[in-house]
């Protein structure tokens, strides 16, 4: 590439990180999590078979793409204007695709600046189902089996009852079974994947065993794979999900759980930079026949909104914290001190906010 081409480049990206994303909702768009969970590319090697002249060498002929734009046209592969214009275009694109790929790292004014466009479900009372929670539906598998699942912001991973079910729960759609997914895949035990997951071991000898225990009592174990999530006409490809065996809790009506906690296994986690590291919702009131909403990015940030940051806590990653002062009834701030409620530097107290109770 010559010195003009690098530098009308450099200035394509400089122009492009000022530029403010669009928010509308595309026809449809693929998002895999594979790399943000491993960390690292799972590409299987090419086997080659060796011949006795080649020794396992291939040898190909290089072609410049200029020559392969006008094979018969010579007054166009030397027009150096009309290639460097179509250079350029090329460049363009290959810009915005770099550019997606980023996690938001923030413009001058803090907000993510490179995502994808933003997606979600709609959000509904669990009423009907006999439930206290708020679910979204979405699909699971390939194809997509269409399942209810709890909104839980306290807890990070995403989990469905699964097939065969030594001990379930009663729920509203049959129970999901992945010999019917042409997208599910177990987690080895020594997968980095894994490895993130407390309280882990190994089921068989051979795939990831998960176990998790709620505040309540409740609970789901069963083996960790990675499986096909869909939302609307968002597909989110090799999300690690558990494919719970024995479940028993809370859960009734819901074919499980999406947790969107702010620890590395959380939907939101997966995601990482794919959606600006963002996630909002509207609850509906219970009992009314309207829904809410649930959707990842950041666009959906509505003209005059006020916020307060969130805290963290290393003791607890799962939780988002928020900073309450005090309270009040009618208009008059109770008497309680705002060190009640504080989170000290142990990690001890504060207050959480989280969709998974009443």
């Amino acid at each position: 590439m010559s010195l003009v081409a690098i530098l009308v480049t450099m200035l394509q990206l400089a122009l492009c990180s000022i530029a403010i994303a669009t928010n509308s909702f595309p026809d449809f768009q693929l998002l895999n999590v594979n790399e943000t969970l491993t960390g690292t590319k799972m590409f299987m090697p090419l086997g080659l078979s060796e011949t006795d002249d080649h020794r396992g060498k291939w040898n190909l002929k290089l072609v410049h793409r200029d020559k392969l734009l006008s094979p018969n046209d010579s007054s166009t592969l030397h027009n150096h204007g009309r290639r460097f214009h179509a250079r350029m275009q090329r460049d363009v694109k290959r810009v915005a695709s770099l550019l997606r790929r980023l996690p938001g790292k923030g413009t001058h004014d803090g907000d993510a600046a490179y995502q994808v466009s933003d997606f979600g479900s709609d959000v509904v009372s669990g009423m009907d189902q006999g439930s206290g929670e708020y679910f979204v539906r979405i699909g699971v598998g390939s194809p997509p089996r269409s399942q209810y699942m709890v909104i839980d912001s306290g807890s990070d991973i995403v989990w469905v009852q699964c097939q065969p079910c030594n001990q379930c729960y009663r729920q509203s759609d049959p129970v999901f079974d992945p010999a019917n997914s042409a997208s599910f895949a177990g987690v080895s035990c020594g997968s980095s994947v894994c490895d993130r997951i407390d309280n882990s071991g190994c089921n068989a000898g051979r795939y990831c065993r998960y176990e998790v225990i709620y505040g309540d009592g409740s609970y789901t174990k069963g083996t960790l794979a990675l499986e096909t999530l869909t939302f609307g006409r968002t597909v989110v490809k090799n999300v690690a999900i558990g494919c719970g065996h024995v479940n028993r809790g809370m859960f009734i009506g819901a074919a499980g759980l999406l947790g969107l906690g702010g620890g590395s296994m959380s939907l939101v986690g997966q995601l990482g930079g794919q959606t600006g590291g963002a996630f909002s919702y509207c609850l509906v009131s219970r009992g009314t026949d309207a829904s809410g909403s649930l959707v990842f990015g950041r666009g959906t940030m509505p003209v005059g909104a006020t916020w307060v940051p969130l805290l963290r806590n290393p003791r607890a990653p799962s939780f988002y914290y928020v900073g309450l002062s005090g309270l009040g009834v009618g208009g008059v701030r109770v008497p309680i001190s705002e060190d009640v409620f504080r989170l000290t530097e142990l990690g001890y107290g504060g207050v959480v906010m989280d969709t998974g109770t009443a």
